[in-house]
């Protein structure tokens, strides 16, 4: 029998399975043919600790010492600068205060991005800490410590109905059954329709859309060593891409889980806001797409028990914060299933408990 069945390929499902395959034996199911396809493969990809409610800050936080050690670290410079327009002092105060972000001029903001469009901006900060995260990297790590400890990780494999058992549950995806003593329901946006199979209360989660348009490099600059660019109410962010830069209109509109596709007319809004601060018209998109965010009620984590049925665990609602989070997160995973003590702050822990919700 399989001590730990996980449903869900994504940077939740795989980071735990890699915890927790050292503890027993441990089975990822992944729905479509690749890991990361959905939410983590559309993932901004950056390392923001400060970015998320309390919770999610000090899991980031603690996640830092594995993103800068291990196999010789997945993170790289980048840095995030926030614009604030004209008569948004106050606002600009509470952003610096919330990512401990640093003022700096305008000039020498320009000379960083010399497409700002400096009679439309009325403060700049920086924050040097925002890094981007090799995102690909992590999940092939994650999923080849997985197998070394004996763990397997199958790819498209659509579950379709579970069964409750006395000692366990038993599963079936492509016409296979499982057997397992633990079941994780890290399936992102389709959390919901894995506890509704398990017959387990939902969180009644709705997903919310997030898109991206690449441009290419506005005014031919060589974009490599730009910060990422946010405007400090998240209307519209930017970041460097192989050349190119991405910007998101920062959305979150619900939806149901699906493989989602941008609104073309929300994609527009996004750039205008976007060009707003900038110099530079964008004439070309060279790509769009969309993925789906997971948020709980309170925009807390869910990661813990079901509280009817233990037996049953959440690796839920990570929503923006799922690559960022992942170290700390597997981790506490593993010391719950465990028994162990995490390391994580007992409040914090709570706020993450699916109990909150019973």
């Amino acid at each position: 029998m399989i001590d730990f069945l996980i449903i869900g390929g994504g940077i939740g499902g795989i980071s735990a399975a890699a915890r927790l395959a050292p503890l027993g034996k441990a089975v990822v199911l992944e729905r479509e043919s690749a890991l990361g396809y959905h939410a983590s493969g559309r993932s901004a990809a950056m390392f923001e600790p400060n970015y998320g409610s309390p919770s999610t800050v000090e899991l980031s936080h603690a996640s830092g010492d594995f993103f800068k050690s291990e196999d010789g670290g997945f993170l790289s410079p980048r840095g995030v600068m926030f614009l604030a327009a004209k008569g948004e002092d106050e606002a600009f105060k509470r952003c610096c205060e919330s990512f401990d972000a640093d003022p700096m001029d305008l000039q020498q903001a320009s000379e960083m991005v010399p497409i700002l469009k400096t009679e439309a901006i009325g403060n700049v900060a920086h924050h040097h800490s925002g890094e981007d995260i090799d995102t690909d990297r992590l999940i092939q790590w994650f999923a080849k410590t997985c197998r070394a400890h004996g763990g397997e990780v199958h790819t498209s494999q659509e579950v379709t109905k579970i069964t409750k058992l006395s000692g366990g549950w038993q599963v079936l995806a492509n016409g296979e059954t499982y057997t397992a003593k633990m079941l994780l329901n890290a399936a992102g946006a389709w959390v919901d329709e894995v506890a509704k199979l398990a017959g387990i209360k939902p969180l009644n989660v709705t997903p919310l859309r997030r898109s991206m348009a690449r441009i290419p490099a506005p005014g031919g600059h060589d974009v490599t060593n730009w910060p990422m660019l946010l405007d400090i109410h998240e209307n519209w962010y930017s970041k460097p891409d192989a050349g190119s830069l991405i910007v998101s209109p920062a959305e979150e509109d619900p939806m149901q889980p699906f493989d989602a596709w941008p609104d073309d007319m929300v994609i527009a809004e996004g750039l205008a806001r976007y060009q707003e601060f900038v110099t530079e018209e964008v004439t070309r998109v060279e790509a769009t797409w969309a993925g789906l965010r997971t948020f709980s009620p309170d925009r807390n984590l869910v990661i813990g028990p079901d509280a009817a049925e233990p037996s049953f665990f959440w690796v839920a609602c990570q929503g923006g914060y799922g690559f960022q989070s992942c170290p700390a997160v597997a981790q506490l995973v593993a010391d719950l299933v465990s028994g162990q003590t995490p390391a994580i702050d007992r409040k914090v822990i709570a706020a993450l408990n699916p109990q909150r919700f019973a």
